[in-house]
């Protein structure tokens, strides 16, 4: 089963989130065959690290609570809240197998909260600057309550466009890059 976790860090969390980096890279370590996409978000103003995204494939919902909330950070208190939900892989692929690379263009989550009946339930047409995309989707995997898209774009605004805008109750974007054990 696939999942997407969402860890917000909490304000002014940057020093323990620093202090915790060895911690967080051993514990994802063990779980590196079972990732699809990971990486940092950012603040678009001054660049300082908002959240984590780590979209993987696990057992079950129980193994994947375990999963975000055995994580050291989360553990500490770098977070302040987690969003976690099932997913769908629609590209089929991971991070690493994406066209464009790791490096060139910016790169931005785009989260569109549900509100209603599905909405963009396909690839858009636009494929070759998507990283990750597909539906969250509640435990069981019956209701859909959002899309979630990691997307090469020029800007915010045309990262935003890969949903359709007016479907959402809310949609967010967050600069993000590539993610992975600094070398």
């Amino acid at each position: 089963m696939e999942f997407f976790c969402y860890h917000r860090d909490r304000p002014d969390s940057l020093a323990l989130r620093m202090e915790m980096g060895e911690q967080h890279w051993s514990y994802m370590d063990r779980y590196a065959s079972e990732m699809i996409a990971r990486g940092p978000t950012f603040s678009g103003a001054d660049g300082v690290p908002t959240g984590s995204v780590h979209i993987v494939d696990l057992a079950d919902p129980a193994a994947a609570r375990a999963f975000v909330f055995d994580e050291p950070g989360y553990q500490a208190g770098v977070y302040r809240d987690v969003l976690l939900r099932r997913w769908h892989n629609m590209l089929g692929r991971t991070m690493w197998d994406f066209p464009g690379g790791r490096t060139g263009g910016d790169r931005f989550l785009v989260l569109g909260l549900g509100s209603g009946k599905a909405t963009d339930d396909t690839v858009p047409d636009d494929r070759d600057e998507l990283i990750a995309y597909g539906p969250l989707l509640s435990d069981d995997g019956s209701r859909w309550l959002g899309t979630a898209a990691l997307v090469r774009a020029p800007d915010p605004k045309a990262a935003r466009a890969v949903l359709t805008s007016d479907r959402y109750a809310d949609i967010e974007v967050h600069s993000w890059q590539f993610g992975g054990r600094p070398s």
